[in-house]
């Protein structure tokens, strides 16, 4: 099943799924091959160890993992350092919601938003809605220098890809949004953030 003797994972160059994979990679400093995949394509040795064919993919020898919350939570327990998660049960759990309500507010938005299919009407109902929700937790962000936490988290990983591509989404932050705009900017100035951009989310800014 392995596609090579060492870590590897197929990727989409745009996609922010794939993205915060590969922000938990590079945290980690664990080095990994990214095997670029182009949307709607399946490489035959993709098709192999995922049966959906979807990306993010990582695969650890013989071990196939995919769904992106699923490869992050590998990796922090088979890299446990840097730590990405709290060690204490309550507030592990307590990240996994966030990251939950990330995946059910905002990713959800953002893939309208991206969605060829979707008509225009639909995608600026949703860029509203996103842009309202962001400036409304903005507040979060003026206390912690991460998302609701002293240290950079899973949680960071799923929504900096977001916040990244808003250029793309055609979503404009307001000035009373600072404390999320500065947060942007400290996590995007990160060793590990620079690391984790394909050429393709680099043109994005």
């Amino acid at each position: 099943m392995a596609v090579t003797n060492r870590l590897a994972c197929f990727s989409d160059p745009a996609d922010h799924y794939s993205h915060r994979v590969r922000i938990v990679l590079a945290e980690k400093g664990v080095a990994a091959e990214i095997i670029n995949v182009e949307p709607g394509r399946c490489p035959p040795k993709l098709a192999e160890v995922n049966p959906y064919g979807s990306v993010p993919t990582l695969v650890d020898r013989d071990l196939a993992l995919y769904e992106s919350t699923v490869v992050m939570e590998y990796l922090e327990e088979r890299y446990p350092h840097p730590p990405l998660l709290p060690v204490y049960p309550v507030a592990r759990a307590n990240s996994r919601l966030l990251i939950h309500r990330v995946q059910r507010d905002w990713c959800s938005l953002v893939d309208r938003i991206l969605d060829s299919r979707s008509k225009e009407a639909d995608k600026a109902v949703a860029r509203k809605e996103l842009r309202e929700s962001l400036t409304g937790v903005s507040p979060l962000f003026a206390d912690k220098p991460y998302f609701l936490s002293e240290d950079f988290s899973l949680v960071d990983c799923c929504l900096l890809p977001i916040l990244w591509r808003l250029p793309v989404l055609g979503i404009e932050l307001p000035r009373p949004a600072k404390p999320l705009l500065d947060y942007m900017e400290r996590a995007f100035a990160r060793d590990s953030f620079q690391a984790s951009l394909s050429a393709a989310e680099r043109d994005m800014r």
